[in-house]
């Protein structure tokens, strides 16, 4: 069997893929996109890793609690785990705190102000507000994956004052209204 060739354009938008089909090359047209990585400036002052992806295409980076002795959590119970890490977020971007979705189904922990926004121009340490809502004590321990963290890209809005906005078939409905 022969090897696929690919080609791009001079634009890098779009590849041309040549694939072996019964000793013939069958060509498409495909979107290419070269996706850059984001770099974030981190100071870690824990003696845990730094936040890291669980697989290739996770979309959040586990957080990991900073804690010289374990924190017991009581059911209702609000708590701020530090995680030791500080970070640098570029100018245009926030990042959000989310929850481990095997600590809320499995335990009721989940971040009480999901998501949590850190703003880039914040410096001080990341820490996470978890919440028990269960109707069991629960133990976090140093090290352990408390929340997830997840990049995204932020627009400013410039407000622009008018008498009306436009009306929608939707209108004013709300909370329910679109079905269940």
């Amino acid at each position: 069997m022969q090897e696929r060739v690919w080609f791009f354009n001079a634009e890098m938008t779009h590849s041309i893929l040549f694939l072996p089909y019964k000793r013939k090359y069958v060509v498409t047209l495909q979107p290419f996109l070269i996706i850059g990585m984001m770099i974030c400036k981190i100071s870690n002052q824990s003696a845990n890793p730094l936040p890291k992806y669980a697989t290739r295409l996770s979309a959040g980076v586990d957080l990991y609690a900073n804690l010289t002795d374990s924190m017991i959590v009581e059911p209702m119970q609000r708590v701020l785990v530090p995680t030791g890490y500080f970070l640098e977020i570029p100018e245009g971007y926030e990042a959000q705190v989310r929850p481990r979705s095997g600590l809320a189904i499995k335990h009721g922990i989940t971040v009480l102000n999901s998501p949590g926004t850190i703003d880039a121009d914040y410096r001080g340490e990341i820490k996470v507000i978890l919440i028990n809502l269960s109707d069991e004590p629960f133990e976090i321990k140093n090290g352990e994956r408390i929340a997830q963290m997840v990049f995204a890209r932020c627009e400013r809005v410039e407000w622009q004052e008018v008498a009306e906005i436009s009306d929608t078939e939707r209108g004013t409905g709300g909370f329910g209204s679109s079905g269940k």
